[in-house]
């Protein structure tokens, strides 16, 4: 039967398998774990064992194979394969040589049992295994190349748990020295297999790459020329390098590539000669990919450089992609994550046609990531990898490895006084029992954050709605202008509304307004950057705009992100008021303008300001399209003070004449940071009399009977008065009946 070949997903990659729809088995007369003969077209086959497909996918007359395989039977991704069944007999004895460079002592040949498994193996092939956690050993990508010496009876068998494994530890007369040496060093190839979550990025370089190469009869048919570069950006530790390296592999170009800056020289015209070097090879070589790393390194815009090597630099490489000559099948990818500080001229049709945006991976990508990146590592049966995809918002793929790797390093922390560091030699048995547990995975988490916000990134308290006292209208509007949107998109675009781009919390000070926003922020599980107001401030002019440019450049970036500004009066006072500044404050309230409504529209990214002085806030930037939804976070009443009370006395040991109802009747006028302070008086009020009445042997004893009681409550009245005036919260009254009436232009003449 001809099928047609396409990938397998992440985690199913290296297992030797050949993945068929239900009724393409019944075809062939194969159930699952049976073994099907997979021919390509240059007579060369492999043994796989045969995998029902994934549920919900239409594939009909299709092959799931890994890139191993399809390496291996010559064939790339679209093209056809002829595929039968076939009996194999399961193996009596199989023979391997393992690394020199592999320090293992004892009886590995368990290990190897287990991890070959039900593979089909046949005499001369390299399989790859992972033995353990990848970083005790040498070799790379956390696996071991293993050469199949010998296998009993001869010709391809499956290893089975009958199979016994010997471990040659020297070269047999199957296996030349220049074999083994080759095997030490053959480095794994990058395969799509490689690359989570950035399908539809792959889909398209593969359409400007792997298709002109492939089929250029199609473009000539059409009249057209085939692409003749493509342009990857993105953030740093995306998969920009690693597509260009798949790409390569998968379809078995030619590959030269150039990491910008070793080109440069000190010599006149050298530079430019060895850029025409690299074009010349790849043409002689054709089929052939140019990849172009850190371009904006050689490639920057000539009117802003000072170089005059980069101004030749940047000429010759114009020329070279679209000169007088034709550059034939050579294509070129460049990669850079400073997109627009490359020369313009590149960026047109022509050179580079396509440019291709590697962003930040959402949470299915992060799950595909994770299954890559913990294919060989023998994780605990309790690791849920969906739940950490959820959790690391904001990660890029680099980030995932360091995550991942981390979590390795620290079962190996765990393990170390178990081994023998004196030793050259690891026990097999011992590898045997490694494992990342759960708790490695939860202590490589706090360790870890996003590269792409390291230098904005907050990490978010534990707050959630339980955290946060009383407020329940106020929850309920934050509910609806920032969860809803992102927990009902389908709601939004059927009925064609757009949501609010803004959130200003008003209110006297104490009342919650910043634990709201963390509480929101985590409930909603975005992205979190936190700009205390002040600190954006800076002698230099530009620097304080430039700061507020960023910080809206990674929000963009990085959704969907919370940007929560506290403090907000401090730097967006309103206009023409201020003298004693150089008018840095009137440039930021313009740039904070600009940002939230300007021609750049924000996606995802919402803004949350508090301030304490709404009346101090210029009216521009609280007019609808920007700072539209006025939330005032008020004085809690009594019902609500009966709640604050119980978030905070949740874990108090109280004294059953402590009654809530009557704490809060008693604080009227107390706000939340009040009434905070007055359960830390009162349980410090009861820690102080303990102490100081009982000895330090009675101390102990005396630990598990001490009460907060209602004295020591009304000794904590006395101690912190209401922060709150009468007359404070008649002004906040009167700003929000006046905000409710929409009558900005009068705002501050009214209040003054």
């Amino acid at each position: 039967m001809k099928l047609t070949v396409k990938p397998v997903h992440k985690k199913d990659a290296g297992r030797g398998l050949a993945v068929l729809n239900r009724t393409i088995m019944d075809e062939l007369g194969v159930q699952s774990g049976d073994y099907v003969r997979i021919a390509g077209s240059h007579d060369t086959s492999i043994v796989a064992r045969v995998w029902p497909g994934y549920a919900g996918s239409p594939d009909q007359t299709v092959i799931r194979i890994d890139g191993e395989s399809r390496n291996a039977v010559n064939v790339g991704i679209d093209d056809q394969v002829a595929v039968e069944r076939v009996d194999i007999k399961s193996a009596d004895t199989v023979t391997v040589v393992l690394p020199q460079s592999l320090r293992i002592r004892g009886n590995v040949s368990s290990l190897i049992q287990d991890r070959l498994s039900g593979q089909a193996v046949q005499e001369g092939q390299t399989v790859r295994i992972s033995l353990g956690i990848g970083s005790i050993f040498a070799s790379s990508n956390q696996t071991i190349p293993l050469q199949i010496a010998t296998t009993d009876p001869a010709g391809t068998v499956v290893v089975s748990d009958a199979t016994t494994i010997e471990v040659s530890n020297h070269r047999t007369e199957h296996v030349s020295k220049e074999a083994e040496e080759e095997v030490e060093s053959s480095a794994p190839m990058v395969t799509y297999e490689d690359i989570g979550g950035l399908e539809d990025e792959l889909e398209q370089v593969r359409e400007m790459i792997e298709l002109p190469m492939r089929h250029p009869e199609l473009f000539q048919q059409l009249g057209i020329d085939p692409p003749k570069g493509v342009l990857l950006h993105g953030p740093p530790g995306t998969g920009k390098t690693l597509i260009a390296k798949a790409v390569a592999n998968e379809i078995d170009a030619h590959f030269q590539t150039i990491s910008g800056p070793e080109i440069m020289s000190k010599y006149y015209g050298e530079s430019e000669e060895q850029l025409r070097d690299v074009f010349e090879e790849a043409e002689e070589n054709a089929p052939a990919i140019v990849f172009l790393d850190e371009l904006d390194s050689i490639a920057p815009k000539r009117g802003e450089t000072s170089g005059d090597v980069e101004r030749r630099v940047v000429a010759q490489l114009l020329s070279l992609m679209d000169g007088l000559e034709t550059r034939g099948q050579v294509t070129v990818i460049g990669a850079t994550n400073r997109v627009d500080a490359i020369d313009s001229a590149l960026r047109r049709g022509g050179r580079f046609d396509r440019e291709i945006e590697i962003g930040v991976p959402d949470t299915d990508g992060r799950t595909e990531i994770l299954q890559v990146h913990t294919r060989g590592m023998p994780l605990a049966e309790e690791i849920d990898l969906d739940e950490y995809a959820e959790k690391t918002h904001g990660f890029v793929g680099a980030d995932i490895a360091s995550f991942t790797k981390e979590a390795a390093m620290t079962a190996l922390r765990r393990v170390r006084p178990q081994i023998d560091l004196a030793a050259d030699e690891i026990d097999a048995e011992f590898l045997d029992t490694l494992e990342v547990s759960e708790h490695d995975f939860r202590q490589a988490f706090r360790g870890i954050e996003p590269s792409a916000l390291r230098e904005v990134f907050v990490e978010v308290p534990d707050i959630t709605w339980q955290d946060v006292g009383g407020l329940e209208d106020t929850k309920e509007r934050l509910r609806e202008t920032i969860q809803w949107p992102l927990a009902y998109p389908e709601v939004f675009d059927e009925l064609d509304l757009t949501t609010s781009k803004g959130i200003l919390l008003y209110g006297p000070p104490g009342t919650g307004k910043t634990l709201l926003a963390k509480a929101v922020a985590n409930e909603s599980e975005s992205n979190f950057i936190s700009v205390k107001g002040p600190e954006l401030l800076s002698k230099w002019v530009g620097e304080s705009e430039k700061g507020v440019r960023e910080i809206f450049s990674k929000a963009r970036s990085n959704a969907p992100t919370i940007v929560f500004f506290d403090e907000l009066d401090s730097i967006a006072g309103e206009r023409g008021q201020q003298t004693g500044d150089s008018g840095v404050s009137e440039r930021v309230v313009s740039q904070l303008l600009t940002e939230l409504d300007g021609l750049e529209t924000l996606e995802d990214v919402v803004v949350i300001a508090t301030t304490n002085r709404p009346d101090l806030i210029d009216d521009a930037l609280v007019r609808p399209g920007r700072l539209d939804r006025h939330i005032h976070v008020p004085v809690p009443d009594e019902e609500g003070r009966e709640a604050i009370f119980s978030v905070h006395t949740r874990d108090k040991p109280l004294a059953g004449d402590v009654d809530l109802e009557w704490l809060a009747a008693e604080t009227e006028g107390y706000v939340g940071a009040d009434i905070e302070a007055v359960v830390r008086e009162a349980t410090m009020t009861a820690a102080r009399k303990l102490i100081i009445s009982s000895s330090p042997e009675e101390l102990a004893e005396m630990i598990g009977t001490v009460r907060i009681t209602k004295e020591h409550f009304e000794n904590a009245f006395v101690e912190v008065p209401p922060s709150v005036t009468a007359r404070m919260r008649d002004r906040y009254a009167e700003i929000e009946h006046r905000s409710k009436r929409s009558e900005p232009e009068n705002r501050r003449s009214e209040a003054e």
